[in-house]
């Protein structure tokens, strides 16, 4: 039975789903086992340990890169009708929501697909950051937020088309950003054997995590060219299936099966999945109330931050990145950033009423 009489016997929402939830559930399981955590790679590199964590989102980074890449040279993908590409953008969304997300990402010591991982894992101060994760992606994206986060997206904004692919700007097509994501392979490559801990799940969790993002971009787009309806093309985001989630328990009728319909549930059995082989299942609650509301901030900001830019950690950093959207890369950069400047506020320095060795030992724990 070829694709095109399966989406005519099941429908192109039922099929994008069960696709969405095999590709979640092992970005759950490579995310999982390979503590792949854009937060831990921020602190290791402003800090210059230059370790395992770093290792881990690089490689997973320049496999996404290479592997899309790759792709679109062979003429087994077609980007240009992304919304990271195709619609109108933002400049000053991308870099404000890039920093303000970052800072987040610092305060509940996890990006938004991280506290879906641990929340996998039994860790409820992540299940409780991701749920005001998603009410406030939800209030940005269409509740009390938006008109905050319109007036903001309109400062600076970029059209559509070649004015926001790096590659096309830069003049260096595919080919010049295949031989970027070789670069920074070989880079994650010599970190990875640098680090004291170079173990198979380093390599084996960071590779594979990659090329879940490159699978997302690629099941999408075939189902593109075999269905009699417009289906977009899209790569793995949490903030939106995040948002759309929330509306299908609160609200009447509920949106449309999907891709992302499939998706956070994929995500949360393989991380599941992978905590259980790995005996890393553990409860895991508050331990104060400052914790709770460092939290609770931290969730805030990244909601808002995630619709601002267009995207998270996974969903403009490296979904973005890996077809070289220009705003993807300056959200990037600013969640680096604002990841950096964040430690060094409220990390690098004692708390009222706690010690600075209290303190930072908790900050470095993923």
């Amino acid at each position: 039975m070829d694709l095109a009489t399966v989406l005519e016997q099941y429908g192109d929402g039922t099929v994008l789903a069960v696709g969405g939830a095999v590709i979640g559930a092992l970005f759950g399981f490579f995310a999982q086992r390979s503590r792949f955590c854009l937060r831990a790679a921020v602190i290791e590199f402003w800090h210059r340990t230059f370790g395992e964590k770093l290792s881990v989102w690089l490689l997973a980074f320049a496999t996404a890169v290479v592997t899309v890449q790759a792709l679109l040279l062979t003429h087994n993908l077609d980007v240009s009708t992304a919304r990271q590409l195709a619609t109108r953008g933002s400049l000053s969304g991308a870099l404000i929501g890039g920093l303000v997300f970052g800072a987040g990402m610092i305060m509940t010591r996890g990006c938004a697909s991280r506290l879906l991982v641990l929340s996998a894992n039994g860790n409820l101060r992540a299940l409780l950051s991701g749920l005001i994760f998603a009410v406030t992606a939800q209030a940005s994206l269409s509740g009390a937020l938006a008109p905050l986060r319109g007036i903001i997206s309109s400062w600076w904004t970029v059209e559509a088309g070649p004015s926001r692919d790096l590659l096309a700007i830069t003049g260096v097509g595919p080919w010049g950003g295949l031989v970027a994501g070789l670069i920074w392979l070989a880079a994650a490559m010599y970190f990875s054997w640098r680090s004291p801990r170079h173990s198979f799940w380093i390599w084996l969790g960071g590779i594979g995590t990659g090329l879940t993002v490159a699978a997302a971009w690629w099941f999408s787009y075939l189902i593109s060219t075999q269905s009699f309806q417009p289906i977009q093309v899209q790569g793995l985001t949490f903030s939106g299936p995040s948002a759309e989630w929330l509306m299908r328990v609160l609200a009447s009728p509920a949106p449309g099966i999907g891709f992302d319909f499939g998706l956070l549930p994929g995500v949360f059995t393989g991380s599941f999945l992978g905590a259980w082989f790995g005996r890393d299942l553990k409860l895991e609650g508050f331990k104060d109330g400052y914790s709770m509301t460092r939290y609770i901030a931290g969730a805030i900001f990244m909601g808002f931050g995630s619709m601002l830019a267009g995207g998270c950690a996974v969903g403009a950093g490296m979904t973005g990145g890996a077809i070289f959207a220009l705003t993807a890369w300056i959200t990037l950069l600013g969640m680096w950033g604002g990841a950096g400047l964040m430690d060094r506020l409220l990390d690098n320095r004692p708390i009222k009423g706690e010690s600075i060795a209290r303190n930072l030992p908790v900050a470095r724990a993923t």
